[in-house]
């Protein structure tokens, strides 16, 4: 860009920013003093769909999900960069784009879908509402004519309360589904009516409370009513009391730190959703450490959870260990497998039946004991031996097929039945054992390990964070923080700031230190060099470059990346490289491989993903034990749902050109991160703008490559399809011919075509007695994969539909033959 332009582009970019703070909506400019008036509307999916406390420093609106088009009517942390939620709605887990919430003067709040109906209000009983106050406690109030209080936040809270707020006998706080997951948790915090402050369990969906009380405040007394508690005060200071009607309090987070000073930092008490009830702090500048750091929590280990009904801290199945920060970490044992794969802290399902009623061997020949120290399931227990030896406790569990664990402690054996609850890591020192039996022929990998709760990785590495980028942010969080005037202002300093900037990169010698529009970091080529022990152990390699194994120091902890090292690429490439890297990282997505950062040193290209330990599917698929039919039918959609992102919701579409199963990677919990997404387009750097030649893998490639069609995501439909039949039948699309049994098709798609037509799917799985009892969804896998690997492209869903016929949303109807010209024997 000339400099006449660049100038040019400044002053209108200035010019834009002036207007911008004029023509501010009426909701965020109109309440700068925190006064919300009658007939006020916010609807989610605006730019300001939020109304500020006159401090800026809490806001109260529609907060944006993950899910781009989902939002959540909550108040938050403002200035703080997480926007952490302190209320939201408990009945309502989230509402869609353009739904609504308006100050009505009768009933006050009333929240609208885009379609008009109303999902909930505040309901004033028709007292008359003046308006609407966001305070600077966090407390959004109500308020009538005379100045009195209608309504407040504070007396309806969701999972957390606040500096300023009480909780009175009666009320409660209830967790959250998961950290992305508002809907009601299985954990609640009670004030009970005989003044006694209780963390319990309820089951959910049934919301069937106290299953389990597994914490007591002792502020109650059988003998006077007045020595007990009547009320939670969580005061301005930080520190949190339990009243007496003696005029008595009773500390509640008392610890040997001294609290940190509320005008230095925020605080907050929430019930997190695994249970825990936690006094956090976060500094107010943002010098320090940016994240909630833990004060005080009770109970002091959750794991201990223990009742007759119910799970226990984890679900049913998995065990608990104690994280040294008093946060629960759950685990599957060997042989089993998450029910959900999106809850890690949820249920485990075995990945085989324990044989009752089996006559294919004795139970010695189908199933082996795992022998592992130090944890239980306590309350599980169907049949006691004692005294008992453990040989003799390991064949009594082994020869009964009711059999799922044994535990062996001192000269006892207790046998247990599924479901397992209650299950925790306990400090025996070796002495109790616990006997876990699985089917020998489907041992599962042993990666499902669970890293501690919240930790994410951070937004500094040891890569240089630019710091243009970072001068931008934070004028743009002044600007949106602060008055009207004081942003006027911020735009002249913004003008000036930008000119600086541009005057102080002529001087700029290597121009690969520029900053991106996005999160990702830079690294200079020696540091990954370092990190990887000169590109010493590699993890695989493909046809865009070869993926190495490197290790970083982040917060003095050595953390494992993988570094993808691309085939030498043209220097003078260097700006379309980093546009390609920018709209690569600017996808966010469970089932993708999430780019953390990149280099771009000389003829250096190389990027920065985080580590994937359980491999890639083509090693789960193709290796014996085949892993469990339910396991691959998760990962199969997954996969499906990482395609509809980046075809759909991305803000632009990436065609992945080589969707195969070694480009599909598993994590810790088996699940599916599509990889390699966006490099097709990026290795055409060097070429033209267009798909000119085939990009692909042989099998997997759709037969427009070869044809001079339009190339359009449809390859990757027909990939995918492909790729389904790989998943249900275990066998790769393209098998050596002495592999194959007597009659068997060695190209996978006619295979799958001819057992579809005949009506023997049970050859096509190789009687997978798990797959073939779930005949229902193996046809319905089948069809889908015969309507992806259509050879007319225009026949093939696009990846959406194909995601929900996968899901039993939409209903899946016979395919035709995918060749019209392919006959069959």
């Amino acid at each position: 860009m000339t400099r006449p332009k660049l100038y040019l582009a400044m002053a209108n970019l200035c010019i834009q920013l002036i207007f911008l703070v004029f023509l501010l909506p009426v909701s965020a400019l109109a309440q700068n003093n925190g006064t919300v008036p009658n007939n006020s509307t916010l609807t989610a999916g605006e730019t300001s769909s939020y109304w500020l406390s006159p401090s800026g420093e809490f806001a109260f609106g529609f907060q944006q999900l993950q899910e781009k088009d989902l939002f959540l009517f909550s108040i938050w942390y403002h200035k703080i960069p997480d926007k952490t939620v302190v209320w939201y709605v408990n009945t309502i887990n989230s509402v869609p784009r353009n739904s609504t919430v308006v100050l009505d003067g009768q009933i006050g709040l009333v929240l609208r879908n885009p379609q008009g109906s109303q999902l909930w209000t505040t309901d004033v009983n028709s007292n008359q509402v003046d308006h609407g106050f966001m305070n600077n406690t966090g407390n959004f109030i109500l308020k009538g004519s005379d100045d009195s209080w209608l309504w407040e936040s504070f007396k309806f809270p969701s999972d957390t309360i606040l500096p300023n707020q009480g909780l009175a006998i009666g009320n409660s706080l209830s967790s959250r589904q998961s950290a992305t997951n508002f809907s009601q948790g299985r954990f609640y915090l009670h004030f009970d009516g005989d003044g006694n402050l209780v963390l319990a369990t309820r089951s959910v969906p049934t919301n069937v409370y106290d299953e389990v009380q597994y914490y007591n405040s002792q502020t109650s007394s059988s003998t006077d009513a007045l020595n007990s508690g009547y009320q939670v005060t969580f005061e301005g200071t930080g520190a949190m009391y339990i009243r007496k009607a003696i005029n008595q309090t009773q500390q509640l987070n008392l610890v040997a730190e001294s609290l940190p000073q509320a005008s230095e930092y925020y605080h907050r008490a929430t019930i997190d959703f695994y249970g825990v009830f936690t006094h956090y702090y976060h500094p107010r500048t943002f010098t320090g450490n940016p994240n909630w750091t833990i004060f005080w929590y009770v109970p002091i280990n959750i794991c201990y959870i223990q009742g007759e009904m119910g799970s226990g801290a984890c679900g049913f199945n998995s065990v608990c260990y104690l994280e040294d920060n008093g946060r629960p970490a759950c685990k599957c044992p060997n042989g089993y497998i998450l029910l959900d794969p999106k809850d890690a802290y949820g249920s485990c399902i075995p990945n085989s039946s324990l044989g009752c009623g089996e006559v294919e061997g004795s139970s010695e020949s189908l199933f082996d004991l795992e022998v592992v120290n130090d944890i239980n399931w306590p309350l599980s227990d169907y049949e006691r031996i004692y005294p008992s030896q453990e040989p003799v406790c390991k064949q009594s569990c082994l020869q009964d097929c009711f059999c799922a664990v044994a535990i062996f402690s001192g000269s006892g054996c207790w046998k247990k039945r599924l479901p397992l609850a209650n299950g925790r890591a306990e400090s025996t020192g070796g002495q109790s054992k616990a006997f876990i039996k699985y089917r020998k022929n489907d041992a599962p990998p042993v990666c499902q390990t669970l890293p501690p709760v919240g930790q994410t990785l951070p937004p500094v590495l040891t890569g240089s964070k630019p710091k243009n980028r970072g001068t931008v942010v934070l004028v743009g969080s002044l600007l949106l923080g602060s008055s009207f005037f004081v942003n006027l202002v911020f735009i002249a300093t913004a003008c000036f700031g930008f000119y600086f900037i541009y005057h102080k990169k002529k001087v700029i010698t290597h121009p690969n230190t520029d900053a991106l529009n996005t999160n990702l970091l830079y690294f200079a080529y020696k540091e990954l060099a370092d990190a990887t022990n000169e590109f010493k152990e590699e993890l695989g390699r493909g046809s865009f470059g070869t993926v190495y194994k490197g290790d970083l120091q982040i917060r003095s902890k050595n953390t494992t990346f993988a570094v993808k090292k691309l085939y030498r690429m043209d220097q003078d490439a260097d700006k379309e490289f980093r546009a390609e890297v920018e709209s690569i990282g600017q996808t966010n997505h469970k089932n993708l491989v999430r780019l953390l950062g990149f280099c771009d040193e000389g003829q250096h290209r190389l990027l920065v993903y985080e580590y994937m330990s359980c491999g890639t599917l083509a090693r789960l698929l193709f290796n014996n034990p085949k892993p469990s039919w339910s396991m691959r039918t998760q990962i199969a959609i997954g996969i499906a749902r990482g395609l509809v992102y980046l075809h759909e919701e991305c803000n632009t579409q990436i065609i992945h050109c080589d969707i195969k199963p070694q480009n599909v990677l598993l994590d810790e919990y088996f699940n599916a991160r599509i990889s390699d997404f966006g490099l097709a387009k990026l290795l055409m750097i060097n070429q033209s703008r267009t798909f000119t030649s085939i990009r692909g893998t042989k099998g997997y490639v759709a037969p427009e490559w070869f044809r001079s069609n339009q190339i359009t995501a449809k390859v990757d439909v027909y990939s995918f399809g492909v790729l389904l039949l790989e998943i249900i039948s275990c066998r790769r699309c393209v098998e050596n011919i002495e592999n194959l049994g007597e009659g068997e098709n060695p190209i996978l798609i006619d295979w799958a075509w001819d057992c579809f037509q005949e009506g023997r799917l049970d050859m096509f799985v190789e009687n997978d007695l798990e797959a073939l009892e779930d005949q229902m969804m193996l046809e319905r896998f089948q069809m889908v994969a015969m309507w992806c690997i259509q050879e007319n492209s225009s026949l093939r869903p696009k990846m959406r539909k194909v995601s929900q016929m996968l899901e039993g949303i939409v209903e899946v109807i016979a395919p035709p033959c995918p060749s019209p010209f392919s006959t069959t024997g």
